[in-house]
């Protein structure tokens, strides 16, 4: 058997290197580094142990529409989540005042509706914090929810919302209402009270003149099955 001698010398530069090697993966895990294994998730669904559902609205359009759906929750009492592009909120802030003074809550979502997932970390933040201030302008309060344009969800984008301080949020039950042709009012409430509906179901919507006309009925099913509806931070 050969018995193979290394230099000292050798042997100690080889140690130092590790040493570095070791020291300086210490120093980007404690710095963060770009491991998305340490990225918060989006949330599809909040506190399973409560009766308790949430109505996300994400409205970037529907100006037209968004009255009838405040007048229908303020008929059955129920505060939900609008998601607000800041670029809508430039262009109806009195609406969106108005919503806020319902008691309803003010989420992100984004300024000009861009597809993060073809953005930047940068970009996204800068699309996010543009949103903020338009938003922050009119209520007085920083959003701290983000549900993210077209539900998208790669790294730079929940990269992005984290370092801005927002809890992404997606959806549980979707109404899939911006589909051509439009669902019937069945197909509308059946898609989210159905047998998939359980606590903790964040329910995704869009103001559309067929979702306000089948609100109250989404509304009353959802009541019917032993379910609240609330605000998203509330079934977080």
């Amino acid at each position: 058997m050969r018995v193979y001698f290394f230099p000292k010398w050798l042997i100690q530069a080889v140690l130092i290197l590790l040493c570095g090697l070791l020291a300086a993966g210490i120093v980007w895990s404690f710095l963060g580094g770009d491991d998305a294994s340490v990225m918060a998730e989006p949330v599809y669904q909040g506190n399973s142990k409560e009766q308790k559902v949430a109505l996300a609205v994400n409205v970037d359009w529907g100006e037209d529409v968004l009255p009838s759906m405040l007048d229908i929750l303020a008929q059955e009492n129920i505060k939900a989540t609008f998601f607000v592009t800041g670029r809508f909120a430039e262009k109806f802030p009195e609406l969106v005042e108005e919503i806020y003074l319902a008691g309803h809550e003010i989420g992100n979502h984004g300024h000009k509706h861009p597809h993060p997932d073809q953005l930047s970390v940068a970009q996204n933040q800068k699309d996010i914090t543009q949103a903020e201030a338009v938003l922050e302008k009119l209520t007085g309060e920083k959003p701290t929810l983000y549900a993210p344009p077209y539900g998208e969800r790669g790294a730079t984008c929940l990269q992005a919302a984290e370092q801005c301080g927002y809890t992404t949020i997606l959806w549980t039950l979707d109404t899939v209402d911006w589909e051509k042709p439009a669902p019937s009012h069945d197909t509308l409430v059946q898609r989210v009270t159905g047998e998939k509906l359980t606590s903790g179901a964040i329910i995704l919507m869009h103001p559309k003149e067929h979702t306000a006309e089948a609100l109250a009925d989404i509304i009353g099913t959802i009541r019917e099955k032993g379910y609240q509806c609330v605000k998203v931070s509330e079934v977080l």
